[in-house]
């Protein structure tokens, strides 16, 4: 199809609508910048409360179970401090993976007067996506469940109630490294604790009688194996796709790079954000709190899904 000059694709060959064709203007960067991000998908919702139970779980037993009910007041303290302070750092990197827009291209964006605002060179191919109506940048791919196209999208992920893609994959990350630590921690308390219980013959090693504490154990010696494995692959496998500038769809689809791949550190300050610092390991960097706030007291958040 021709069109201004340039050539239009899209799967369907939908042609391209005009300003008040069914789809409200394009909203500026600014307006979406203001808006929250919320995925209103129920697995996912579910997936994510799960997500959350299940670290206060581990927290619980940890605390509960094996630091407090400790005659060492050394190592119940220092122990009970690292593994709080990672359980923070584990959700809060969710939380703003799970609430940050990951790249979504603006809806509906595909009309006349957006086209020959872009100032195409005759000749030069773009491609529309039929489904959300918008113009899709390189690299980007339509989620079914987002309902939108996501730039540099890698996987929707239902444990964090979003899509992976261009502006959320380090809070991902960082998530399944934390998580990752969290298990590992607990594994290594859990075997402490039965050491600490035979010796004692089961006696004074835990505020609770014994076929409690040992059903509470194994349980988080379960979960701290099954995360422990999930979350290390997946971090491996992200930091892979990070170094080699290809995410997971690309690879699985087998997608032949048309972009000048980065080089593995320029990926990694790409993603992080920078040199390496402490910022690229804080869940924290670039929250404005100031314009949370703002944006509070004029009405409550706005959810652009």
């Amino acid at each position: 199809m021709q069109s201004s000059g340039h050539r239009f694709r899209d799967v369907e060959h939908h042609p391209l609508l005009t300003g008040d064709e069914g789809y409200d203007s394009p909203p500026s960067e600014s307006d979406m910048a203001d808006q929250g991000w919320f995925i209103r998908d129920g697995c996912g919702m579910v997936c994510a409360l799960i997500t959350w139970l299940l670290v206060f779980y581990a927290d619980f037993v940890v605390m509960f179970v094996m630091l407090l009910p400790s005659r060492d007041f050394l190592y119940s303290l220092i122990n009970g401090v690292v593994f709080n302070c990672l359980a923070v750092l584990a959700l809060s990197s969710h939380l703003r993976t799970m609430l940050t827009d990951p790249g979504a291209v603006p809806k509906g964006n595909a009309t006349k007067e957006y086209m020959d605002s872009l100032q195409l060179k005759p000749g030069e191919v773009i491609y529309k996506c039929p489904k959300c109506c918008s113009i899709k940048p390189e690299r980007a791919h339509h989620c079914s469940i987002c309902k939108r196209c996501i730039r540099k999208m890698d996987h929707h992920c239902p444990w964090v109630n979003n899509c992976v893609g261009e502006n959320n994959q380090k809070f991902f990350v960082l998530f399944t490294m934390y998580v990752a630590l969290i298990s590992a921690h607990a594994l290594i308390l859990c075997i402490f604790q039965f050491v600490s219980c035979v010796r004692n013959q089961w006696n004074e090693c835990s505020g609770f009688s014994p076929p409690v504490t040992v059903i509470l154990v194994i349980f988080l010696c379960l979960e701290g194996l099954l995360f422990l494995t999930f979350t290390a692959v997946m971090f491996g496998t992200q930091i892979h796709s990070i170094c080699n500038d290809e995410t997971e769809i690309e690879r699985l689809k087998n997608e032949k790079p048309t972009w000048e791949r980065r080089l593995r550190w320029e990926g990694m300050r790409s993603v992080f954000g920078g040199p390496p610092s402490l910022l690229w390991i804080s869940p924290f960097a670039g929250l404005r709190i100031r314009r949370l706030m703002i944006r509070t007291k004029k009405g409550g958040t706005e959810f652009s899904v």
